[in-house]
């Protein structure tokens, strides 16, 4: 998938990396607008979510025709589901609440054919291979796919080395929120627990020679602290801080 390869490339070299998580709304047109708002890549989330599966399907489709990456939060991490959302046509997964290894080996079941994996190909994911010869699914769909496994428990972080060492890992990513209230300093996002904690994700995933990931609004913030994969937040809240910056623009012009 030539679509994650330019992906892939940039992280390589270091590049600032931006896209966005959907979960209040999910729409077709949201691919595009995310290109050209000059985002790198569309995360849809199935878990907090509520589209349905034909609606993610024909998101991840647009993706594929303009050449723009969609990836899949999946509902669970379990070998049925994440090998429907490996049918949904997605490019790759943000797997939530990752704690070991094995589970990484579950995932690779559910997106690799045998012998490597368990995959039943079909669906939408059919769509990117140019045939159905086994080295085609791997040269073109397996070894392209994108794998992001979220630390957002204690039990990750404990074994977060491990995981940002897997062969399936293409990043190690972070969920703060969640991991806030695990260390009992529920969203306190500038508290130093959750700070000491961030830092030793971003030290082993460098560790392990991948990017680390990090979902935030504060974005300037994040690359001045050394992340380079970032993700902006959900669209519809960037959407009302927008509107909120845009009524202060209309007070102050007022003189309000």
């Amino acid at each position: 998938m030539q679509v994650t390869r330019t992906l892939k490339s940039k992280l390589a070299r270091g590049d600032v990396v931006l896209g966005v998580l959907a979960i209040d709304q999910v729409w077709t047109d949201l691919v595009e607008l995310c290109q050209r708002g000059g985002l790198d890549y569309l995360i849809v989330c199935m878990e907090h979510g509520a589209a349905d599966t034909e609606k993610v399907a024909e998101v991840c489709a647009t993706g594929r025709r303009m050449n723009f990456p969609v990836l899949i939060r999946p509902r669970s991490n379990d070998y049925a589901t994440l090998r429907l959302a490996a049918d949904l046509g997605a490019v790759g997964f943000l797997l939530a609440s990752v704690e070991s290894p094995a589970e990484l080996d579950v995932v690779r079941d559910a997106i690799y054919t045998p012998p490597r994996g368990r995959r039943r190909p079909g669906g939408m994911g059919n769509r990117w291979v140019s045939n159905y010869l086994g080295p085609t699914w791997q040269r073109e769909w397996e070894d392209e796919f994108l794998v992001l496994p979220q630390i957002e428990t204690r039990v990750g972080l404990e074994r977060r080395d491990d995981i940002a060492r897997h062969p399936l890992t293409t990043a190690l990513a972070l969920g703060p929120y969640d991991l806030s209230a695990e260390l009992g300093v529920c969203g306190q996002m500038d508290h130093p627990r959750l700070r000491e904690a961030c830092l030793q994700v971003k030290a082993s995933a460098e560790a392990a020679g991948k990017p680390g990931w990090l979902i935030g609004g504060d974005v300037a913030g994040m690359v001045r602290d050394g992340w380079r994969f970032l993700c902006a937040g959900e669209p519809s809240w960037i959407l009302v801080q927008a509107f909120r910056d845009r009524v202060a623009a209309a007070q102050r012009g007022r003189g309000d």
